[in-house]
């Protein structure tokens, strides 16, 4: 009989396998990445627009497109849209990143002919209506306003400015923003970045070729968009040191947000700082945590991590503390951040951090639309599957003295942007 008073024996991850993707491309010359795998009758296939033509004067084109592409087509109302899709038991979702933005569609094969129409004419017939357009301002200002209350966002905010600039990394939106909005620009922005010479497609699930086929019959040769672009790219040399502090004198908790612009997934330190970043706060049981919550009981969470774009990485620190407690709390911050530089993390510490960073790899790959989203992240940062490769591999082998000089090298507290919302 199973003894349930013993702790199970713990064992390293060993071996992680990647599904990599069957490249192909339609007629129209569309890349196709294809990761066929899973055994239910089910797909996703999601169309992937790099973001183009920022203008400073216009913050929100691309964010407006991404919210209101499926809002009505010359074809199709709103709610027609939705009601079709959601009539073969499908699901249709935007997303809008600082580099890309996406469209994709969950469904069920069988369904596939009926579905992708749908999709056809909204990457071609968008119309943006401008009673959509009206309501979605009212809604994103109203929404700002009530988020511009919160200590968080207001941190996060002021954080992402100082660090990137007038950017899409850092561009600081505000309520007259949303008001200036207007339907001409959505329109010029549709037909210069929802473009076959500007999409990338990657499906997931059972996808074999007579799906192909469908896919490039409907998408591989009349597509009406076509207007000139150039990708966004931007550089970051200098940005805002020293500490930000934003007074609200009512204030029960005080918002903190720390870091500095760094490297991003193309350089050779990034999946050991990785590494560091998790010991230091890149979970449940980080140095960190165990400090700021668990000992001195000043927060109820504190985290750290570290971000890579396609033109830049950074590493922040974020919490919210008591009030009373914010000068303390940015102390016990900074002391972990020393220990970290001045003294050999023990191997007990190392072996609890690889083991969760190699399991939640591991659990990360449960299906193939999270193999699909592996690839994308190496795939935008122009890298082969040997990143994962290396990355396995220093995580397995990273050593303490390895830990002490990049927590050097990267963890300079001296050039941090320091933002603090509330009381301190």
């Amino acid at each position: 009989m199973l003894d349930r008073t013993l702790i199970p024996v713990s064992k390293q991850v060993n071996e992680i396998n990647f599904i990599a993707p069957q490249k192909q491309e339609l007629d129209n010359g569309i890349k196709v990445f294809t990761i066929n795998a899973g055994k239910q009758e089910l797909v996703r296939i999601e169309f992937v627009f790099e973001n183009v033509n920022w203008q400073e004067s216009k913050p929100l084109q691309a964010i407006g497109v991404s919210h209101l592409i499926n809002n009505g087509t010359t074809t199709l109302t709103a709610r027609e849209i939705a009601d079709q899709v959601d009539y073969y038991g499908a699901f249709l979702q935007t997303d809008y990143g600082a580099d890309q933005s996406s469209i994709k569609i969950y469904t069920l094969n069988k369904h596939l002919s009926s579905v992708l129409p749908i999709l056809w004419s909204i990457l071609n017939e968008s119309i943006f209506p401008q009673q959509e357009l009206d309501l979605f301002k009212q809604n994103q200002q109203q929404s700002l306003k009530v988020s511009l209350q919160k200590n968080d966002f207001i941190a996060r905010k002021n954080f992402a400015h100082a660090i990137f600039g007038k950017s899409t990394y850092g561009s600081s939106i505000e309520p007259e923003d949303y008001q200036a909005m207007e339907r001409d620009d959505l329109v010029n922005y549709y037909g210069t970045a929802y473009k076959p010479e500007n999409c990338t497609v990657f499906v997931a699930g059972k996808f074999d070729a007579s799906e192909f086929d469908l896919l490039n019959g409907i998408f591989g040769k009349d597509w009406t968009n076509h207007a000139p672009s150039v990708v966004n790219k931007f550089s970051f040399d200098s940005p805002l040191k020293g500490e930000i502090f934003i007074e609200r004198p009512d204030a029960i908790q005080s918002a903190i947000r720390m870091g500095t612009l760094s490297i991003n997934r193309t350089h050779a330190d990034f999946p050991g700082f990785q590494v560091m970043n998790c010991l230091l706060g890149g979970y449940f049981g980080s140095r960190l945590m165990a400090n700021i919550r668990e000992d001195k009981g000043y927060t109820y969470g504190i985290g750290s991590a570290i971000v890579s774009m396609k033109d830049a990485g950074y590493f922040f620190i974020a919490t919210e503390v008591g009030a009373d407690v914010c000068a303390n709390a940015l102390t016990e911050i900074e002391k972990e951040i020393d220990l970290l530089k001045s003294e050999l993390v023990s191997a007990e510490e190392i072996d609890l951090v690889r083991s969760y960073m190699l399991g939640s790899m591991l659990g990360s790959l449960e299906n193939a639309f999270s193999h699909a989203d592996k690839f994308k992240n190496i795939y935008y940062s122009d890298l082969g599957y040997d990143y994962y490769e290396n990355y396995i591999r220093t995580v397995k082998s990273i050593t303490a003295e390895e830990l002490k000089t990049l927590a050097n090298r990267y963890l300079s507290t001296a050039d941090f942007t320091k933002v603090v919302v509330g009381k301190k």
